[in-house]
This record gives structure tokens, sequence and C-alpha cells, in this order.
């Protein structure tokens, strides 16, 4: 007796796992890559891309001084964006997105190709989305206690647990961290959230987060691995502090609009 509920039971979760493959390739799914001088880690993380339930791939190459955008069509990547100049972080991701509704994507999932965040989570985000658990979903490095471990600067780690803090508190939220650049957005969330309007700089990550939680929409958070090397691309201290600072005026002109004191751009 106890074999058969066994087999049954591996059967039960041989179907269920079917459908569930079955449900997620019912949606079209994106990965895009905002890339800048990526040459020497985009192999890597492509390869690591679970493409038994992805569609395409985009690579947008920001005016790379290197040769990325053609280690990306030797790989067999088929969507790529060459800036004639460089537009900043911020102006590459709305390249990115731009494509991706063009492609008529289901969900999209933003990639960074310096191999510093895992490819590995993908299929795991992309399940709780096609389940309509979350329209939004964030890899958040804070979650556990592997940060610092993963070699995160101190100096870093105390300022995004000060920004955290003070952003879940005038945004109303409990998010670890709102500083992760691997997130994923349902096609609904792209189409209503007006990203063209942010900043093209590195704090229009923060920025669509606030217009993300102004639209009422809820994000889920998944633990990820932290992993800084010489080759993974960082902001130095000087463009961290001018970060920071953006992150205060975004969360305060959130708190200010909810309270209708004043209006502004990026929330119309």
């Amino acid at each position: 007796m106890k074999f058969w509920n066994h087999k049954f039971l591996n059967y039960f979760c041989t179907v269920k796992m079917y459908l569930e493959i079955i449900m997620i390739k019912d949606k079209v799914i994106t990965i895009v890559m905002p890339a800048y001088n990526a040459v020497q880690t985009l192999r890597k993380t492509y390869d690591e891309i679970p493409f038994d339930i992805v569609d395409h791939v985009i690579l947008v190459d920001d005016a790379s001084a290197d040769s990325t955008s053609d280690l990306a069509h030797s790989i067999g990547i088929r969507h790529i964006v060459r800036h004639d100049r460089n537009k900043g972080y911020g102006g590459n991701q709305k390249t990115c997105y731009d494509k991706a509704l063009e492609l008529d994507s289901d969900i999209v999932v933003m990639l960074h190709p310096d191999y510093q965040y895992t490819p590995l989570l993908i299929s795991s985000i992309c399940h709780m989305m096609a389940n309509e658990l979350y329209p939004v979903v964030i890899a958040s490095r804070i979650l556990g206690k592997g940060a610092l471990q993963g070699g995160m600067p101190l100096y870093k780690y105390i300022a995004n647990r000060f920004l955290t803090f003070y952003q879940n508190v005038l945004m109303g939220q409990k998010l670890s961290e709102y500083h992760t650049g691997y997130r994923a957005f349902t096609k609904d969330v792209l189409q209503s959230v007006n990203y063209h309007i942010n900043s093209d700089d590195f704090v229009f990550d923060n920025q669509m987060l606030a217009q993300i939680f102004f639209k009422g929409y809820s994000v889920g958070e998944v633990s990820c691995p932290t992993k800084y090397f010489k080759e993974a691309s960082s902001i130095n201290f000087r463009r961290s502090i001018k970060y920071g600072l953006g992150v205060l005026c975004v969360s305060f002109a959130y708190r200010l609009q909810k309270m209708k004191i004043y209006k502004f751009k990026i929330f119309s």
C-alpha cells in the first residue's frame, strides 16, 4: 500500500509540474538586459537563462566601448539594440521596456548582464507572476544574511538599510530593499506606469517602484545571493551619494502627493 501511495504521489507531482510548465508557457516571457561594457560577463549570464520558459532576450547596448554587441550577436541574442550615444542606466531601461512591449511580452524580467544577479531565479520569479500572485517581483539581496558575505561594501549595506527604512516609512510599505537591479513586471504594469518621464540615471529604478506603489500594485520579493567582483558593474561613491539624495527626494515627493499637498509629474 505504501508503495502505491508513493507511486501516486510521484505521479501527482509530475503532472502538477507539467501543468505549471504549460501554464507559464502560455505567457510570453522576455528577458531584458541593459548592457554597458559587459563583454566579460555576458556569455556566463546568458548561458544560465532558463530557455525552456523564456521566449525572447533583448540586449540594449548603451554605446559600449567594448564588443558587447558583437558578442551578443555571436551567442544568439536575436533582439539587439545599440544606442549611438550613452543614454544612462535609466535611458537604457526605457529602450528595454519599449522593445519588450513591442514584442507583446506578458512578463518582462530585467537581468543585468554583469552576472551579479543569478539567472537561476528567473523560473521562480516568473512562476509567481504567471500564477498572478504578484504583478511585480524583485530579487532582494537583503533577505537572508548573504549581502555582506557576498561582497557588498559596508557603506553600501548601511546606506541600503537606512534608505529602505526611510522609504518604507514614507511610502507605507515593507520591502526588504528598494535598490536591487533584478526585477520583473507584467505587461499591465509597464503599460500603466509612465516610466518615460523618469530620470535617465540610476534613480530611475527607485522612481519606477514609487510609481508602481502609487498605482496600488503589490510587489513580491525573493531572496537573491549577492555577488560582488571586479567585472561586476557598480556605481562609485560620488554617484552613490547622488543616487541616495535622489531616493530621499522620490520618497518625500511620494508622501507629499499622497497627502495631496503637491503634484509631481512622475505620479501623473
